[in-house]
């Protein structure tokens, strides 16, 4: 079984993120997504980062229905720092009988040969790539200087490589920050996030 592997704080996990998941299973050869909910950095201190398993809850509310969806803490338990590539290596090592694959936004591949051991990443699990506005491409897309620069030749090097995948999706301008500072001035975040996980926020009180 393939499985693409969706790393993210979700905090909180919105619409957009069901979307690329979404798109994922229904349009590769991508058969699950996990929800990869990184934990805490102790040391990065954060206010607005609620707790890992306050997280988790909210991504296992939103995928709860859709059986190709899931979610992890797997990130929980490994020792710390942790990176990527331990995380792959850990749950090739537990689910041998499973292909991992890593879901990433075309922002994310600007900067992809900083990550530890992308060399190992990229020929022994691969990437799956989708359409982004942020970081450095979406500053590119915007001015419409796409072309341009090492940012733009690192991201054709990679693209072309035989295990990263270019995924058609829809590039949504949808952040948790966003979400968060709607919540703190009382407004309705409702269809940028899943019923589920609003249901959570407003029973618990999350980002007041």
């Amino acid at each position: 079984m393939k499985i693409g592997l969706f790393f993210g704080s979700f905090n909180p996990i919105h619409t957009g993120h069901m979307i690329i998941a979404n798109i994922m299973v229904e349009t590769t050869d991508l058969e699950r997504v996990w929800f990869i909910v990184t934990p805490h950095n102790p040391h990065k201190q954060s206010k607005s980062l609620l707790h890992d398993f306050d997280r988790y809850d909210m991504v296992r509310a939103a995928v709860y229905e859709n059986y190709k969806l899931e979610v992890s803490d797997v990130e929980f338990h490994l020792p710390k720092p942790n990176y990527t590539i331990h995380t792959l290596v850990h749950l090739s090592a537990k689910h041998p009988d499973k292909q991992f694959k890593v879901i990433i936004g075309e922002d994310n591949l600007a900067n992809f040969t900083q990550w530890k051991n992308y060399e190992r990443i990229l020929e022994d699990y691969g990437l799956y790539v989708y359409p982004r506005l942020t970081g450095a491409v979406g500053q590119a897309r915007m001015s419409g200087v796409v072309g341009e620069g090492r940012v733009h030749v690192t991201i054709t090097e990679l693209s072309r490589h035989p295990n990263v995948t270019m995924v058609e999706a829809p590039m949504m301008d949808i952040s948790a920050t966003f979400i968060r500072n709607c919540i703190r001035k009382g407004q309705s975040v409702r269809y940028l996030v899943p019923d589920a996980v609003e249901a959570i926020i407003r029973a618990k009180k999350f980002y007041q």
